[in-house]
């Protein structure tokens, strides 16, 4: 039989493999579809967050950047005993520094008239700052000294544009007349733009004065507390991971136990603010307002998280390391802490960092245990003055600025949204290297 017989009802038609089907082209234009559509979602998010970041940079740099005035003048000893001999002793070190302005301001070419008050409302007290510099300083006195000096918030705003002379209206705070002191003092260099070093490492300051408050004592409030939620969640966290995943039996108490963990990380973060205010401040009697009650309330919060990262670590280990240990004759105890959880170590820290920088934002519980801005008025006297001492907490004194009236508060509150976001980024970094540097793969 020949194989022209075998085809009595005509040939089939031969395939090429490299012809594409219907079928097969529909699939593969859905599959580009799909691709597109993720691609153009990436490119979303990224414009978004592009946005964001501008936004945020852009309105928190003006708070990094400070309007200061420099004026360079020699007070003799018989400076000093003449001013310390009158009634108003910062008045008369204030006499000396608009005299010595104005014979900066006649060195360049400049000859005009101010009103020696302006001086006051453009600079503060500035009579009161030469003082406290001679008396800490004494050998300074007769000597040439250079005195930089913060202008007020509202003249920062003026020469950024965002004040106009029309918006101004007389008052104690600035009068339309001082801007032309200030317009003087900008052309001949001796009101410039400067870094706020102030706004780094200062604190909290009253509702009229935006331009002296800070962030810095803020940052230790944290630190001091992220130090508690560290020491106490890390080691708690770990144990109860350890026990549920590797030696506690499965019955009906422990499933309830694992329940009730992934319920208490969806709470949200107020309620354990009223639990942290009833239990350890109302009934415990714990100091207001301190780091470490602060970080008690934040330590509850982060448990749920770091032991359901840490579950998720220890399943990560492949149960022939637990078999090949137990299989040379050691113990259950030896073969969890000997082999199992250093090879998890990598994402148990991970897990924990990032439990930390979650924490570290988090405010409606700092609000309720009283860790607002105002308590913020100076850095501790030593470790333990810094977990029990009244103090604040970054997030909760961005809050604070943000709330007050004062637009300058507000580029304060934007600024201190930066210091936290380069904190949660470091973190986030920290958390990836560590990663990155311990990790096995199976």
């Amino acid at each position: 039989m020949t194989n022209a017989s075998l085809n009595t009802g005509g040939e089939a038609p031969k395939r090429s493999l490299r012809a594409q089907d219907a079928l097969t082209k529909r699939r593969n234009a859905a599959e580009r579809r799909f691709k597109a559509y993720g691609m153009a979602a990436i490119a979303v998010g990224l414009f978004f967050l592009a946005v964001l970041a501008v936004s945020i940079v852009r309105s928190g740099a003006p708070a990094f950047t400070q309007t200061v005035v420099e004026v360079e003048l020699t007070v003799s000893p018989a400076d000093i005993d003449a001013a310390e001999s009158q009634l108003f002793k910062t008045k008369a070190y204030q006499d000396l520094f608009v005299a010595a302005l104005d014979r900066q301001l006649t060195d360049n070419g400049v000859e005009v008239a101010f009103d020696p008050k302006a001086i006051e409302r453009l600079l503060g007290k500035v009579g009161s700052t030469m003082r406290e510099f001679y008396q800490a300083n004494p050998a300074k006195v007769g000597k040439p000294v250079k005195f930089e000096l913060a202008a007020a918030s509202r003249v920062d705003r003026y020469l950024n544009g965002k004040l106009t002379r029309d918006a101004i209206q007389d008052s104690r705070f600035m009068m339309k007349t001082d801007l032309d002191l200030v317009d003087v003092m900008v052309d001949t260099g001796i009101m410039k733009s400067a870094f706020n070093w102030a706004f780094i490492t200062g604190a909290d300051s009253g509702v009229d004065n935006p331009g002296g408050a800070g962030i810095g004592a803020s940052v230790v409030g944290s630190f001091f507390m992220m130090l508690v939620v560290l020491v106490l969640s890390l080691p708690i966290g770990v144990a109860a991971s350890i026990y549920l995943e590797e030696f506690a039996p499965q019955n009906r108490f422990t499933d309830l136990i694992e329940v009730n963990i992934s319920n208490l990380a969806a709470v949200p973060s107020i309620v354990f603010g009223i639990l942290g205010l009833a239990v350890f401040i109302q009934f415990m009697h714990l100091p207001q307002s301190a780091p470490l009650v602060g970080g008690l309330v934040l330590t509850l919060m982060t448990l749920p998280t770091i032991i359901i990262s840490t579950r998720a670590s220890l399943k990560a280990v492949p149960p022939s390391i637990r078999d090949a240990a137990l299989g040379v004759g050691a113990s259950k105890m030896q073969s969890v802490f000997h082999h199992v959880l250093p090879l998890a170590m990598p994402g148990i820290l991970t897990g924990t960092i990032i439990g930390l920088a979650q924490a570290l934002g988090e405010t409606a519980p700092l609000l309720l245990i009283g860790m607002v801005g105002f308590v913020a008025r100076g850095y501790p006297d030593g470790v333990v003055s810094g977990f029990v001492d009244p103090n604040s907490a970054m997030p909760a004194q961005i809050y604070t600025w943000a709330a007050r009236a004062d637009a300058s508060f507000y580029e304060k509150a934007w600024g201190g949204i930066i210091v936290l976001l380069a904190f949660l980024l470091t973190m986030n970094i920290i958390a990836i290297i560590l990663r990155r540097r311990f990790e096995r793969r199976w």
